[in-house]
């Protein structure tokens, strides 16, 4: 007998964030069109974990577990992300002759001799930029072996099975991608700004060029948790007034630097960014907005009729990345 095709149960993938500040997970119902099943979120204490990696892991198991159980995860596969800090991309030349099924290999041999990285025992991804019959260039994206296992174990010590692991950039990428924002023939710049720290990476025939990461100085605890009229939880600052938009200003002035530095070292005068995509979960990330259209005039946010939600609440951007992680093809 077999059973009605209506009737069976495919367990989702539970797609999950961990920043310095806070966890987030989401759970897709489908993807075309986007449907958002479940979003949750759980704030962090500060000086859990700094800069990506982990200080105090006893009580983010504590927490996590706390989270498997409220969130009903148990056993669930589990997608994650690489934290930004520790994710180094770099464009690298490597030898003409050297067939696709050849390059992990002279890499996993080449990688802390000939190339060189702020670590020792990388992990690592590439994608090929350009192959002729001159050269061979690939984009290397690597991260400390031992930060990407102590994340991996976590979730496996509160009963996940991990199962994929991405970087931010590429998922946000994605999640524009999906919202038709992206044309292959544009120079992108992605801008991402968080409560800590700013991710800003470019993109051009639908790959990352290069990613910088500007951290900022402000403590979490001196934002306050508040709950809005849609059920959401938002930050208010409670610190000195003018430390927020002094950083702020900070953020300006780097995209500015990184616009330029993308039009005359990467792309040699030859190309510009041509567009600014805006996301992340920054509280003040409205004003950002507001304040990079009028100095650069090319900036765009995530289309609002991209994800809709089963019970109709609405997704604020913080929710983005996890969203973009959850769109991770060949993990389903």
């Amino acid at each position: 007998m077999k059973m009605f095709k209506g009737f069976q149960l495919r367990q989702k993938i539970a797609n999950i964030i961990i920043k310095d500040h806070v966890i987030r997970y989401v759970e897709l119902k489908q993807t075309t069109p986007l449907i958002l099943s479940r979003c949750e979120e759980r704030y962090l204490p500060s000086g859990i974990i700094q800069e990506g990696k982990i200080v105090d892991r006893e009580t983010l198991e504590t927490i996590l577990e706390e989270c498997v159980s409220d969130w009903k995860l148990k056993n669930r596969r589990v997608r994650f992300i690489v934290p930004d800090p520790v994710v180094v991309i770099r464009t690298i030349s490597l030898p003409k002759g050297l067939e696709e099924d050849e390059i992990r290999s002279y890499l996993f041999m080449e990688l802390g001799t000939t190339i060189h990285l702020p670590f020792e025992e990388p992990v690592f991804d590439y994608t090929i930029l350009e192959r002729t019959n001159e050269k061979l260039v690939i984009l290397l994206f690597a991260a400390p072996e031992h930060i990407v296992k102590s994340y991996s174990e976590l979730l496996e010590d509160v009963k996940l099975r991990p199962i994929a692991a991405d970087i931010s950039p590429l998922c946000i990428y994605r999640l524009f991608h999906t919202a038709d924002q992206t044309k292959k023939e544009e120079h992108l710049l992605l801008v991402q700004v968080d409560l800590s720290a700013i991710n800003v990476s470019a993109f051009h025939q639908h790959r990352p060029v290069f990613m910088r990461q500007l951290l900022f100085e402000g403590k979490f605890e001196q934002w306050e948790k508040k709950v809005d009229a849609f059920g959401n939880i938002v930050l208010e600052w409670k610190g000195k007034e003018d430390e927020p938009l002094r950083q702020l200003e900070d953020v300006y002035k780097e995209i500015e630097r990184v616009m330029s530095f993308y039009r005359f070292s990467i792309q040699q005068g030859n190309g510009q960014i041509s567009r600014i995509l805006l996301t992340g979960d920054h509280p003040y990330l409205p004003q950002i907005y507001a304040t990079m259209r009028e100095r650069f005039d090319i900036v765009e946010m995530l289309s609002e009729n991209l994800i809709v939600s089963d019970n109709s609440k609405t997704i604020p951007p913080s929710y983005h990345l996890a969203l973009g992680l959850a769109l991770k093809e060949g993990t389903s």
